[in-house]
């Protein structure tokens, strides 16, 4: 009997050291998971400040990159049409229409794959105003059925002054592509942006959805009916955004686009009928950017292929997927042939002028179809073996890891993330004393004068800008006239919206598996 007692007294000690160990093992672990880890949710938050320092137009009451003023007040006022608005691109002040659709293009994609993950971490309405900054351009940039202003600015006299977008004195010549000059590039980027923003926009705002839609079947008509590549009739891009992959790609991605937004047979057919001509199934890419649309294309189409009313398509489908797979085993390195190289750190490396568009591309199409998998239950077959979704997720994670600092100079090429960042961005308004502080006129070349030679950091923090990053061998220098490595770029960070969201749901999944693990190891 006394022996019982004893064995009774003892157990809530056993308890109470059971709940101690219990503890110390899940901090330890919380702990070094958290010094190990990124935090993805700020990331997600700063990348989408950085779409607010880079419009055009009138700023709205709730701006809150303050630094920035109204601009561009009068663009379009020459050729006697309201072009205010939109986003310029980079570092300076030409609104080219390319780079610019396809930058909301990719923000509606992610908030459509990942829109959930995204207001779980309460920024779905900053990502669709961001949206909807661009689309609202648009729609006043297509004036008539087979209209649409394609410039704003010249890239020759905008890169001749360093002057805040405030000051402009630079030619705001308007520039726009029609039935005599056409532009299918264009007009099939524009429509793709404004038919997946549709989507983004169906529950919420129904009346804006459907004008997109007009919009959007109104621009690939005119794209489709009128063939040919923007830069030829709109000369003074070519030295700035060139379509070099032509109009066909284009064009394919606008009607998937359109068919993802309306679900019409018609859109359906024309990605089927034109996948070889177009080169939808005849080209296996390694890069997906502002010029280059196949890459995403073919993933688009990959994901068709699992569904019962487009079991008809099969064979065309199949072959979309095939290069789809191809592009990422070919980023995966498990190709027999082509593989994106790599730096000694292991960041994808396509091409020396702003590498980072190219990283953040690939991240998200290895996120899109990674995703894909895990809910077909499904695997990524490449020539250098079976690759699981996990394994595909990791890899996007490693590259958006290097992203925010995670390299050989543990510097985040995402500015404003960390403690150590660029601090000499190539961008003019960053570079000069805020307009709000400092009212005072700063002309043509006085910028270059007093701001654009300084060793001194830029006074304004571009926050959420993904620079164009390292070179071949990981190296970076953090210098204002560095431009192939610290000039930023919308079509940059916005893949990364998405993926950062979807990285943040992973992370928090994987910490709360791995504390369960220690519950049940504990006890």
């Amino acid at each position: 009997m006394e022996k019982e007692r004893q064995e009774q007294a003892s157990r809530p000690t056993r308890f109470v050291q059971h709940c101690y160990l219990f503890l110390f093992i899940f901090f330890t672990l919380f702990t070094a998971t958290q010094s190990k880890a990124f935090d993805y949710a700020d990331a997600l938050s700063k990348s989408l400040l950085y779409f607010e320092a880079q419009r055009s137009g009138r700023l709205p009451y709730n701006q809150r990159v303050t630094w920035r003023d109204h601009s561009g007040l009068s663009d379009g006022l020459e050729q006697g049409v309201d072009l205010v608005g939109g986003y310029y691109d980079a570092g300076d002040h030409v609104k080219f229409g390319l780079p610019m659709a396809f930058t909301v293009t990719m923000l509606s994609w992610g908030a459509i794959e990942f829109g959930e993950q995204i207001a779980d971490a309460g920024e779905l309405e900053h990502t669709m105003e961001a949206i909807k900054w661009g689309t609202d351009y648009f729609i006043k940039a297509h004036t008539s059925p087979h209209a649409l202003w394609a410039e704003v600015g010249d890239g020759d006299t905008d890169h001749y002054c360093w002057q805040r977008p405030e000051d402009m004195t630079t030619s705001r010549q308007a520039f726009k592509i029609d039935e005599e000059n056409p532009g299918s590039d264009l007009a099939g980027e524009t429509a793709a942006a404004m038919a997946a923003t549709s989507i983004v926009f169906k529950n919420t705002n129904p009346h804006y959805s459907h004008l997109l839609l007009h919009h959007a079947q109104q621009l690939f008509e005119f794209g489709d009916k009128y063939r040919g590549k923007y830069d030829a009739s709109v000369e003074v891009v070519k030295n700035y955004y060139a379509s070099v992959s032509g109009y066909m790609d284009e064009l394919l991605w606008a009607a998937m686009w359109l068919y993802k937004a309306t679900d019409k047979e018609e859109y359906l057919e024309y990605v089927i009928s034109k996948a070889r001509s177009f080169g939808g199934i005849g080209w296996a890419i390694t890069e997906f950017s502002w010029d280059v649309k196949y890459a995403g294309l073919q993933v688009l189409a990959s994901k068709l292929l699992v569904e019962e009313k487009h079991k008809k398509h099969a064979d065309i489908l199949k072959k979309y997927r095939s290069k789809a797979e191809y592009y990422l085993c070919s980023c995966l390195n498990k190709n027999n042939g082509s593989n994106v190289e790599r730096t000694p750190a292991g960041l994808l490396y396509v091409r020396q002028w702003n590498n980072m568009q190219y990283v953040s591309t690939a991240a998200f199409l290895l996120t899109v179809y990674s995703d894909f998998l895990q809910s077909k239950n499904q695997k990524l077959t490449c020539h250098g073996g079976i690759v699981s979704h996990e394994e595909i997720i990791n890899f996007a994670m490693s590259q958006v890891d290097y992203i925010l600092g995670l390299n050989p100079l543990n510097t985040s090429y995402l500015v404003g993330y960390g403690s150590r960042y660029p601090k000499r961005v190539h961008h003019r308004g960053a570079s000069i004393v805020s307009y709000r502080e400092n009212k005072g006129f700063i002309g043509c070349t006085q910028g270059y004068d007093n701001w654009y030679n300084t060793q001194e950091p830029n006074p304004n923090i571009l926050v959420g800008a993904l620079v164009g990053g390292p070179d071949l061998h990981d190296n970076f220098e953090d210098q204002r006239n560095n431009y192939m490595q610290t000039e930023a770029c919308t079509y940059n960070t916005a893949p990364l919206v998405g993926v950062f969201a979807k990285l943040l749901q992973t992370q928090n999944k994987r910490l709360v598996h791995d504390s369960d693990s220690i519950l049940v190891a504990s006890f």
